[in-house]
């Protein structure tokens, strides 16, 4: 669902939900969806997971709803989004620290894999979550790479700006680690613009914060200004980005 409701000729419902899912507005989009379908189903499981990832709460909301979406499916596509969402779901379980759940979100993904061949609506979504897990749990940045590579040019074939938006940054943030200063800029500069174009107010408060810390100052204090204003104005979301705001102290090391 990375790209539902963006563009301007979906139906009104879409429309509806991508502004109140672009607004921290998770469960009031995810209410909006009919629960008679396997695609609508799926959709509201993916609001309230990612819900999860942003607030670090929601959890049971999230299953019930997860579990509704796989009783639901019945093609290939429809168990093996199901299982991405699921892998999704545990996977930010981990990342948050509330349960370890690092197994089970290979073996979703993994089964995941199995059902969305490549090329197929839904692999790059998938190249891109399985890039996560190599990134951020397996610690495997070659890995990391190749899957986010992967997931961006589906994305691109796909014509979905927001993934794009998404692999522009993980790729950028690969790019820093390695002290590739221009490459990380420029990735953090194109996944800011996608993000500002779309309207994702929600994800573009991590943008600025990136970019900021691949600018001089004062435009990086700039960055980190804006990116608070935005934090603010979503009442303190995304939880985890506080500890970024503000500029690292003198000598400190960064991540």
């Amino acid at each position: 669902m990375s790209g539902d409701g963006t563009t301007a000729d979906d139906d009104p419902l879409q429309t509806a939900v991508w502004r109140l899912r672009s607004r921290a507005c998770w469960a009031d989009a995810a209410a909006l969806l009919p629960t008679d379908t396997p695609r609508a189903t799926l959709q509201r499981a993916a609001l309230l997971v990612e819900r999860c990832l942003y607030t670090e709460r929601g959890w049971e909301a999230a299953e019930d709803a997860l579990r509704t979406a796989e009783a639901r499916a019945h093609s290939d596509e429809e168990r093996g989004a199901a299982a991405c969402e699921r892998g999704r779901l545990a996977y930010t379980s981990t990342l948050h620290r509330v349960r370890d759940r690092a197994d089970e979100a290979r073996a979703a993904l993994g089964r995941a894999a199995a059902l969305i061949p490549p090329g197929a609506p839904g692999r790059a979504l998938l190249d891109f979550r399985r890039g996560l897990l190599a990134e951020n749990l397996t610690h495997s940045p070659q890995a990391a790479r190749a899957a986010y590579r992967r997931a961006h040019a589906g994305a691109t074939a796909q014509s979905d700006p927001l993934l794009l938006s998404c692999t522009w940054r993980h790729l950028a943030q690969l790019a820093l680690r390695e002290g590739e200063l221009a490459e990380a800029r420029h990735g953090f500069a194109e996944s800011l613009r996608l993000r500002e174009d779309l309207g994702y107010l929600i994800g573009t408060a991590p943008a600025l914060v990136s970019l900021a810390e691949t600018e001089p100052e004062p435009e990086a204090t700039r960055l980190r200004e804006e990116a608070g204003r935005l934090f603010r104005l979503l009442g303190g979301l995304p939880t985890w980005l506080a500890e970024h705001l503000s500029p690292p102290a003198p000598g400190a090391a960064t991540a």
